[in-house]
């Protein structure tokens, strides 16, 4: 019961948080042009926020590892900023170019390589790196499409926006690593 309680608690405040967050735009709408959010905006960011945060919320339960914990975190934010930049404003020209597709390619291979791993340390490791090599592709193929020349895409924004999404998802893959070393270290010594 206690453990229900603490989830129930947990999921509370992400729906506080999501609430907090989707103010601010919701104030914006009011204020200035600049920000034009419609309702379909507002659930969808809402199912993306929430999501995410109830995501952490049950992942973080498979370990009391601090480096676990912290390489989920990162990790679920590295997915919902690529995903949210990807449909905001595009990562490669305007969110609705057709080049930007290849980036939900690379959100699949995350999600199916931590539900294969059960994201235990060891398999949330590799479905990083793998992930981080998913990035690392679009660059090349997006330059060899030519995107470099689509209106807001040079070719170096492009190389700086994936290194960026590629380095968050090495870093993550690197601390589930460490969790995995640090696990192994522990049930070694707590056997001799």
């Amino acid at each position: 019961m206690k453990k229900q309680n603490s989830i129930t608690t947990s999921l509370s405040i992400v729906a506080l948080v999501t609430a907090m967050l989707l103010a601010i735009p919701l104030v914006a709408n009011s204020f200035t042009g600049e920000v034009n959010w419609t309702l379909s905006d507002f659930i969808f960011a809402g199912i993306l926020l929430f999501g995410t945060g109830a995501i952490y919320v049950f992942i973080s339960r498979k370990s009391d590892s601090i480096m676990y914990r912290t390489a989920a975190g990162l990790t679920l934010f590295s997915a919902l900023f690529l995903i949210w930049s990807n449909l905001a404003v595009g990562i490669i020209g305007p969110e609705d170019n057709v080049a930007n597709f290849m980036y939900f390619g690379v959100v699949l291979i995350l999600i199916m390589g931590s539900a294969l791993s059960r994201f235990r340390p060891h398999g949330m490791a590799l479905a990083l790196f793998s992930t981080a090599l998913a990035q690392a592709a679009t660059v090349p193929a997006a330059l060899f499409m030519g995107m470099q020349n689509t209106p807001g895409s040079s070719a170096m924004e492009i190389i700086l926006l994936n290194g960026l999404f590629i380095t968050l998802f090495m870093i993550s893959g690197v601390l589930f690593w460490q969790a995995e070393k640090d696990q192994i270290s522990e049930q070694v010594s707590s056997s001799i």
